[in-house]
C-alpha cells in the first residue's frame, strides 16, 4: 500500500511540475510560445491533464482556465497522497517508511 501511495505521489509531482514549468514558459516566452520547442513538449506531457479536467468540470469553464483546474485537482491528489502517506508511516513505525 505504501508503494502505491508513494507512486500516486510522485507522478502527481511530476506532473504539477510539467504544469508549473509549461506556465512559467508561457509567461517568459510570450507571444511566440507555441514555437518553443520546451514548450510545445509541456503541452504534450500536459494534454492528458486538461483533457482531464475537462472531463471533470462543467462547461461552464472556460478552457483557459483548464490547465488552473488540472493544478488544483492535482494539489489536492498530492495532498492527499502526502497525508494517506503520513499515516501509513505512522501506523508501521517511521523507522521503516525510510
Amino acid at each position: 500500500m505504501l508503494l502505491f501511495v508513494e507512486i500516486l505521489k510522485l507522478l502527481a509531482e511530476i506532473a504539477l511540475l510539467c504544469l508549473a514549468g509549461q506556465w512559467v514558459l508561457g509567461l517568459l516566452a510570450g507571444k511566440r510560445r507555441d514555437e518553443n520547442l520546451f514548450y510545445q513538449l509541456f503541452q504534450v506531457l500536459t494534454r492528458p491533464l486538461i483533457a482531464g479536467a475537462r472531463l471533470i468540470s462543467p462547461r461552464v469553464v472556460l478552457d483557459q482556465h483548464l490547465p488552473l483546474v488540472a493544478f488544483l485537482l492535482l494539489t489536492f491528489v498530492w495532498i492527499a497522497a502526502t497525508f494517506t502517506k503520513i499515516d501509513i508511516c505512522v501506523r508501521m513505525g517511521v523507522h521503516l517508511c525510510k
